[in-house]
């Protein structure tokens, strides 16, 4: 992803669903809203990763005979001293018998333009 409007990492909010950005995206990855035509870079391709660095999927199923679970979906990221520096919560809810969920979690990785 080009960034050339300053330097990387640099954030702001969607104009459209609020979720805090990365200052270069085209496109919001929450809500996929385009944010701004760039003539000097496909937009089909800025949505795209360089690579995924992280990609964890797991399922939770509710068992038959047991009482109603509750669930919370929390994204945390540290830094390299071991420090939180973010947490979310991302999503709750509940499972009655025998519903379940599949949560995937991935950590898309763009390449900047210093």
């Amino acid at each position: 992803m080009s960034i050339g409007r300053g330097k990387a990492g640099k954030t702001r909010p969607c104009p459209h669903c609020k979720t805090t950005i990365l200052a270069s995206a085209s496109v919001c990855p929450q809500c996929q809203h385009h944010l701004r035509f760039d003539p000097k870079v496909i937009v089909q391709r800025r949505v795209q990763p360089t690579f995924t660095a992280l990609r964890v999927e797991g399922d939770i199923r509710h068992p038959e005979s047991a009482p109603a679970w509750e669930y919370s979906v929390i994204v945390s990221i540290r830094n390299e001293r071991g420090e939180e520096v973010a947490r979310q919560v991302v999503g709750v809810g509940a499972l009655e018998a025998n519903e379940g969920r599949t949560v995937t979690v991935s950590v898309e990785v763009f390449e900047t333009d210093r």
